[in-house]
């Protein structure tokens, strides 16, 4: 059995930050990176679609830079299930991902960083602070998308997603 990989590939007109695609978002949330249609499918939506499949794997074959984001998502996406696991509704569920949103998001080369072999260090403070916007931004935006799935609509948790809180991705165990 193999895991999934992005289907986004490394084409041209995508700019990069430290080794890493700026690929377009579906979202409203300010940042740096360009925004897609919202019919459209992003590196997101493939996140959420290929979690619960491949939080299995201890190993990830990268084929392409876009794969590089998806596995940093899927961590991502596994902080969020932890920090939603003990919320009961679904106003606690969106306060537990307000606090997170304040949390500080390292870049590559700098600490907690959790991949430091997953993409390059960063070559400038430029390159470093468009990076970090990026990572903010797709986290926010994986943050309220998780928020939605992990949650029915009547406000309830939905078990289906937060029994993957349990799981540890990749063998990373977040502090």
């Amino acid at each position: 059995m193999n895991a999934h990989h992005s289907s986004f590939v490394d084409g041209e007109g995508i700019s990069k930050a430290c080794g890493c695609p700026l690929l377009p978002l579906k979202t409203d949330i300010d940042g740096p990176a360009p925004v897609l249609e919202q019919d459209s499918t992003d590196i997101v939506d493939e996140a959420i679609t290929f979690y619960r499949a491949n939080v299995f794997f201890k190993n990830i074959d990268i084929q392409s830079s876009a794969d590089k984001l998806l596995i940093y998502l899927m961590l991502y996406i596994n902080v969020v299930l932890k920090s939603l696991e003990g919320c009961r509704t679904l106003a606690e569920g969106t306060k537990a991902i307000i606090n997170l949103g304040h949390e500080n998001v390292p870049v590559p080369g700098e600490k907690g960083f959790p991949f430091p072999w997953l993409f390059s260090s960063t070559k400038s403070q430029k390159e470093a602070e468009l990076f970090r916007d990026y990572l903010k931004q797709i986290r926010e935006e994986t943050s309220w998308r998780v928020l939605s799935v992990a949650f029915r609509a009547n406000g309830t948790p939905n078990k289906w997603w937060l029994a993957f809180a349990k799981r540890t991705f990749m063998k990373i165990l977040d502090d």
